[in-house]
């Protein structure tokens, strides 16, 4: 089923890693951000009012560092304009350093039954370096208020200096303080980023060096419980994030709010990235749309197997033949020649051996030719 996803572009602090359109200045804004919000689902109703959707999705930027009552509004617009499932996932990201208990009961409330949060490290000089505002005992406190929820916890590799003695306590950490799904993800030092000038400076681990990191990583979660069911993404049995699935099932997705993206009726479609933009045109009564494409031919096929092979699940050629009418193995006749070695086979399902997953980049290129 279909997804919903919020961008608050709200922080209080930038991350030297962070690309994504947030803005830690402008949390004046947050009351008429939220309304114009609220205004641009309403614009979106009448063409989805027949969708059911099964996931929302509330991101950021720091959707936490603005008054839960805002969120509380945005699930109640949700429920006033869509169809939501029986038993819908919603999840919302937080950084430790902005919650309390009036927060989590006010999301709870909300509906609010998945928890995402921000722990990257478990070692306080690495949170300090990278500009992250909490410290472990922050995300502690917080996972204490998130007692019996479930919850998930990011790790983040690749920062510098890390080593695999700081991985292993911070899965430590995530795993005992009951988090049931944990995201282990490599930096990504991105141009214009302050951490981009110490990749330049080859101040950060190297690839070889953060590939052992997340072998290591991976050998660890394993032995706690946790299955990997994509790259960078492991949970204890049926904790899988729903809304995430969906995305790598090339499922259908509407975003609202600054910068959102969508992927609707095969075409992708994506909000602008200026605040002040945004507001403008939704107060003016316009979808704030800046592109606009179809999605189709071989593009949707690349996406389909591309999206497919990064997860546990493997491509389906039965779902691939619904989808497209052909055989994905002479679709991509040459690239699967050439990548087959990679790959196991189970029934009508392809994987990529456990060996190669995060390594899966290397493979999946060769598909985009």
């Amino acid at each position: 089923m279909p997804g919903i996803y919020l961008h608050i572009p709200f922080c209080k602090h930038k991350c030297t890693y962070c690309d994504f359109t947030s803005f830690p200045d402008k949390l004046a804004f947050a009351e008429a951000y939220m309304a114009c919000l609220y205004k641009e689902m309403q614009l979106r109703a009448e063409e989805l009012r027949d969708v059911v959707f099964d996931t929302v999705y509330i991101g950021g930027g720091t959707p936490s560092v603005i008054d839960p009552a805002y969120i509380y509004g945005a699930m109640k617009q949700i429920v006033k304009h869509f169809k939501l499932s029986k038993d819908p996932e919603v999840t919302i990201e937080m950084n430790p350093g902005t919650v309390n208990e009036k927060k989590i009961a006010t999301y709870k409330r909300a509906g609010v039954n998945r928890f995402s949060v921000g722990l990257q490290t478990a070692i306080d000089a690495q949170l300090e370096e990278i500009g992250r505002i909490h410290n472990v005992r922050d995300y502690l406190y917080c996972t204490t208020l998130l007692k019996g929820e479930n919850f998930s916890a990011d790790v983040m590799l690749g920062l510098r200096g890390q080593t695999k003695e700081d991985l292993r306590k911070t899965i430590e950490v995530a795993a005992g303080s009951g988090a049931t799904h944990i995201s282990m993800y490599a930096l990504t030092p991105e141009d214009g980023t302050p951490i981009y000038t110490q990749y330049l400076n080859g101040e950060l681990p190297d690839g070889d060096e953060v590939r052992e990191l997340y072998d290591y990583g991976y050998a660890l979660l394993k032995e706690k419980g946790y299955r990997r069911y994509e790259v960078s993404n492991f949970c204890k049995p049926g904790y899988e994030s729903r809304h995430n699935l969906n995305y790598w099932r090339r499922g259908e997705y509407i975003g609202f709010g600054v910068s959102a993206s969508s992927f609707f009726y095969g075409r992708r479609f994506t909000n602008t990235f200026g605040l002040d933009e945004y507001m403008k045109c939704v107060l003016s009564g316009f979808l704030p749309v800046v592109e606009n494409e179809a999605v189709e031919g071989e593009d949707a096929k690349f996406e389909f197997v591309m999206l497919a092979l990064r997860t546990s699940e493997g491509l389906s050629a039965a779902k691939y033949r619904q989808a497209f009418g052909s055989d994905w193995r002479e679709d991509f006749r040459e690239a699967y020649r050439r990548t087959e070695r990679y790959f196991e086979t189970e029934g009508d399902r392809t994987f990529i051996k456990d060996e190669y997953l995060y390594v899966q980049n290397k493979i999946l290129i060769e598909y985009a030719n």
